[in-house]
């Protein structure tokens, strides 16, 4: 009985407010049109900023861990102001860019529109310095040298 109930209820409130599925539907066809990211399309991104990031979320609220260590990592380094690029708000763009770099995983990093690697690769450059090295190449010093450098006259 409280089926049925249901049912004459959910007829009525489709019968009388069709709206929410025409968003859907709008929300749809728009996303559909976001997906054209072709690879001259990623070039240009990945060019466009010395340092790239395609990742889950945003550097203020990443969306995975593995993000949100390569947001932690620039932030080390001073490099704040970055390409960023949220893969969740656009299936067109996290597949094209896995193709693009032939890199099965997110987040991915581009410095000086070179793929670096992803979560992994980035703490083992951090870890090693070679990093540092990498953000010179395009001219960013890192936070990381003023601070050594500051420990050296300290001591």
């Amino acid at each position: 009985m409280a089926a049925f109930v249901l049912q004459k209820l959910a007829s009525k409130v489709l019968r009388h407010n069709p709206a929410p599925f025409c968003v859907a539907t709008k929300l749809r066809s728009f996303s559909e049109q976001k997906a054209q990211w072709t690879n001259e399309r990623i070039d240009e991104v990945v060019k466009k900023d010395k340092v790239v990031v395609f990742m889950k979320g945003i550097p203020e609220q990443p969306m995975c861990g593995f993000s949100n260590v390569v947001v932690q990592i620039l932030g080390m380094h001073g490099v704040d102001v970055y390409g960023n690029y949220n893969v969740l708000e656009d299936e067109g763009l996290r597949q094209g860019v896995k193709e693009y770099s032939s890199w099965p995983t997110i987040p991915q990093v581009y410095i000086g529109g070179e793929f670096l690697g992803g979560c992994d690769i980035m703490m083992q450059m951090h870890q090693n310095g070679e990093l540092i090295e990498e953000l010179q190449k395009v001219g960013i010093r890192s936070l990381l040298l003023d601070k050594a450098e500051e420990d050296k006259k300290n001591s």
